[in-house]
Parts: C-alpha cells; structure tokens; sequence
C-alpha cells in the first residue's frame, strides 16, 4: 500500500504509528472546548504538543459531538485561521491538519499553512471540500459518517455487517476523492469511531482494521479518545478521565492495523504508541516484523 507523506510525516509506512494531537479552538467540544482564550494561547498549546511527540496537529474550529449546535462557516474560519498562522509564525514545522466539514473553511485553513483537511463526513457534506483538496495538492482523512454530523447522526443507527458497509461506504468516498482530482497518495480512511456507531460498532470496528484496510486500500487514521463509547464501558462520566481507557483502545487500534490515532493527552499515549508498536513489529508473521 502506497504511504501518505506530508510535511515529513509518512502515515502507512513501516516506520511506526502517527500521533495526530488533538488542538481544538472551540467553547464546547465534549472534552477540551473553551480552554484557549486566545490564538496565541492556543499555539503555545499546539506547540507543547509537538515537543510532546505529536506529528500532526488537527485544528478544530466546530464541535462534532451528538448534540452540538452547527456553526457558520465565516464563525469556524475566525477561530481557526488565526492560530493556523500562529502556529507558523511561531516556528511550528508540524503538519497541521484542519478537523471541517466546509470546503470554506478547508481552502482558507490551507492558505493560511494547513496541510491535511480532516473532514468527518468524508467530503459527502460539503462536495466542494474535495475540489478544493485537489487544487491544494492537499491531504485528506475521509472520514466515515452516515447523514450530517450533529444531532441527527445518533438516530436511527443500524449496520447488518459494521466491518463491511463502513469498508465499502469508505471506499464510495475514496472513489469520489478521486473523481474529484485528489490522487491516491493524497488519502487517508477514517472508520468514524463515535460517529453514528453505537458500542459493538465501534468496537467491532477495532477489531476489523485490519479487515478494513486491505478492503479500501489506503492507510487508516482512527480515533477513539475520549470517546463516549470508552465511558458506557467503564462508567467514567468525564470525558478528560477516560485516558486509560483510551490507551487500552489505542494499543488494540494499533494491534489491529492503525496507521495513525488521533488523541488529546498526547504526552501520556506517546509512550502507549511505542509500546503498542514494539508489540506490533514482534507479532509472528506480521508485516511489519523487522521492520526498520
């Protein structure tokens, strides 16, 4: 399977899993919303997170819980853009991906110094988003979503086989990336852990990334952190107390065929990735045993 490189980083290669820090600039994302009062406390936070070991930071202006409110596209640009460019003109030489679904707020985020368009609809909400990742040269994470993220994307959840629609669904979007200009090379996957899945989806979805790769063909992005899926199997209410949880998650995730997690306590599961991928290498057979 061909490898994403941005920026220095290579997502599917032999090299080990990608940490993708989360730096969200919104007042109510589940976990984090409303800790930065300004662009330029939020790059001193970004940055802490690459001395951390984070490879890439996603930048997210427009909460995706269950029950956010949406958010206009001129609101999300007046958070984000300012600490993209904070970020850069700090020195910060990490990838940098905006989290959108608008194709707006994707061409200005990567104007301003992005480099990776992670969309949680997997450009189905927005059709111009991959347009714009074809005339940026940009990558893109499609993530896996059924409906508009939001209130509505908890209703009506029904999968026969969670494994194969998502894989074949996923594949729907890589082909519309395509289609739309954007070159193999230039796509990641997103099985959308949360994102109108209840528990055994979510679950069933780990322990098929393997399954799911070789089906789409490209590296695959996951992110459990925090998860509300992590708190029904554990009773932990506080979504900032579930990094223990998220670490057991993330060291299945990786067992199974992740090439990159996504996570907010990137300092603490750093140490959870290099473990998980020793384990990975050291498993008989696998394809990444002796690996450099």
């Amino acid at each position: 399977m061909e490898p994403v490189v941005v920026n220095g980083v290579t997502i599917g290669g032999a090299g080990g899993t990608c940490v993708m820090g989360v730096l969200n600039v919104t007042p109510d994302s589940f976990s984090d919303g409303g800790r930065y009062v300004s662009p330029s406390a939020a790059a001193m936070a970004g940055l802490a997170l690459v001395r951390a070991g984070a490879h890439i930071l996603d930048v997210g202006g427009e909460s995706t819980r269950p029950d956010a409110a949406p958010v206009a596209a001129a609101d999300e640009a007046a958070r984000v853009l300012p600490v993209i460019r904070a970020l850069r003109a700090a020195g910060c030489a990490a990838a940098i991906s905006i989290d959108t679904v608008k194709a707006e707020v994707a061409d200005a985020a990567l104007a301003a110094g992005a480099d990776i368009v992670n969309d949680v609809a997997g450009g189905a909400h927005d059709p111009d988003l991959l347009r714009v990742v074809a005339r940026r040269g940009a990558v893109v994470v499609l993530g896996h979503l059924r409906g508009a993220p939001g209130a509505g994307m908890m209703k009506d959840v029904a999968f026969v086989d969670v494994v194969a629609e998502v894989g074949d669904e996923l594949w729907a979007r890589v082909a519309a990336a395509r289609a739309a200009g954007v070159a193999p090379g230039r796509i990641v996957i997103d099985p959308g852990l949360g994102f109108g899945k209840l528990l055994e989806h979510n679950l069933a979805l780990i322990q098929g990334l393997g399954a799911l790769r070789a089906r789409v063909g490209r590296p695959v992005l996951v992110g459990p952190s925090r998860k509300r899926f992590l708190g029904e199997l554990t009773g932990i209410a506080e979504p900032a107390a579930r990094d223990f949880p998220t670490a057991a998650a993330i060291t299945a995730c990786i067992l199974a065929g992740a090439d990159a997690v996504r996570v907010h306590a990137v300092a603490e599961l750093v140490a959870v990735v290099k473990v998980a991928d020793a384990l990975r290498k050291a498993a008989p057979g696998h394809a990444y045993q002796g690996a450099a």
